[in-house]
């Protein structure tokens, strides 16, 4: 029996143990807690957990590495090249959901000289968002097509019927990846024009945008789209812009914690501090009323919204930060993870919509591809499966001997994406598309 080594027990490594265990190969969950991986594996028939800090035990890793045919890393992204390096160096194939940095780009030689893939990009977004776009790409070259514009938003959300808080948002990620998503400067390409937005504006520049059969959203740009031109091979387009869904509400009211300063990653001692101190210092609002304070600082009306969501959030209590926390983005964390978690049977739900204007010889189409999938209430929420299928499905392919690629790679080429999509289908998860003459 085939063995897998998978780095992490996070919030999406169930699906891609049970899937592997499932088909038949034996799956080493290494995770920090020991208990967590326990935890995962119940009710896998082919499947042990052991303790493992990627920080520190290297020699655990070249052994655990030495013994199985394929690693995983589901790690946070910072660790991924530390494994990928251990994975070429006992000539083992290696697959992650992250994008490629520029050191994992670097190890292209190495990997190819080793006779072995490193497979990146392979969850939703990065992952599924590739693949259902190279496959109309690919479809309309075939046909002698251009694509003359091409749009893509994917968010994670509570489902309508679970979305009750006045972000509209709940996690199903690391909270700290979420916000820190909103320090990021943008750049795309929009009808011919090079547009680049700093990070500290990233959040007045959004635009609502309807869904359909779902509903409206904000959608803001990611960060580099134009490098998507040359993976995507779409030179011929005029518009490349890749960015995130957000339920109504959550960019103005994020736009003004960032203009407080609440997404500051600088150290600092905030022991014997309440979060109302916190924001009293930040709006220099001395003993006045903390809501006035806040609107006053933040140029808005005391009943605007944004400071019903502040106040609920917790910001204006006074309740210490807890100990241990050393910067005022970890300080709000924490109450994102206390007042925005899932509570037992409610779902989430990923929705992803790609716009395409496509040219033809004497015609011109607007195509969409539109996927939204709904996490399992008490199951595996959709943000898990989404993100643990395809890395898990690429995994069972890559062992079959039915991917024989080397070097580094994103699922972008026709067979990886064909078989990955075709058989997420059959999981219910699949994108719908709708094409009309222009």
């Amino acid at each position: 029996m085939k063995k897998v080594l998978c780095l992490g027990a996070g919030l999406v490594a169930r699906p891609y143990i049970h899937y592997l265990s499932e088909n038949g190969f034996h799956v080493l969950v290494a995770s920090r807690t020991k208990e967590k991986a326990e935890r995962l594996i119940k009710g896998c028939e082919n499947a042990e957990a052991l303790a493992f800090n990627i920080a520190k035990d290297d020699n655990l890793l070249e052994e655990l590495t030495a013994k199985v045919d394929l690693v995983c890393s589901l790690l946070p992204y910072t660790y991924h090249v530390k494994a990928a390096k251990v994975a070429i160096k006992h000539k083992k194939p290696f697959c992650t959901t992250s994008y490629i940095s520029d050191e994992m780009k670097a190890l292209e030689k190495d990997a190819k000289s080793a006779g072995v893939l490193l497979l990146n990009e392979c969850g939703v977004d990065p992952g599924i968002d590739h693949m259902s776009a190279m496959k109309i790409i690919d479809n309309v070259h075939d046909n002698g097509g251009k694509i003359a514009s091409f749009t893509s938003f994917t968010g994670g959300l509570p489902a309508p019927d679970s979305n009750n808080n006045p972000y509209g948002y709940k996690l199903s990620w690391s909270p700290r990846g979420v916000l820190l998503a909103g320090r990021n400067d943008a750049h795309f390409l929009r009808d011919g024009k090079d547009v680049k937005i700093p990070g500290a504006e990233l959040f007045e520049n959004y635009e609502l945008m309807e869904v359909p059969g779902i509903g409206t959203f904000e959608g803001y740009p990611n960060r580099d789209s134009m490098s998507y031109i040359d993976i995507y091979n779409i030179p011929e387009t005029k518009t490349m812009l890749r960015g995130t869904f957000r339920n109504v509400g959550w960019c103005e009211t994020l736009d003004k914690i960032a203009d407080l300063g609440l997404l500051d990653i600088e150290e600092r001692s905030l022991d014997g501090i309440t979060y109302a101190a916190m924001i009293q210092e930040l709006t220099s609002a001395g003993s006045n009323d903390i809501k006035e304070a806040v609107a006053k600082f933040c140029k808005i009306d005391i009943n605007h919204q944004i400071i019903t969501r502040l106040e609920w959030l917790g910001l204006f209590e006074e309740r210490l930060i807890p100990s241990g926390i050393n910067t005022r983005l970890d300080a709000l964390c924490h109450l994102f993870e206390e007042k925005m978690q899932y509570t037992p049977g409610e779902r989430d739900m990923i929705v992803m919509h790609h716009e395409f204007i496509v040219e033809y010889p004497g015609k011109k189409q607007k195509i969409t591809s539109t996927l939204i999938d709904y996490g399992i209430p008490n199951g595996d929420s959709s943000m898990s499966r989404t993100v643990a299928l395809p890395v898990a499905i690429a995994s069972r392919m890559i062992l079959e001997g039915r991917i024989n690629l080397t070097g580094v790679y994103r699922p972008i080429i026709p067979e990886i994406y064909e078989p990955i999509l075709e058989e997420l289908a059959g999981l219910d998860i699949a994108l719908e598309e709708h094409t009309m003459d222009l």
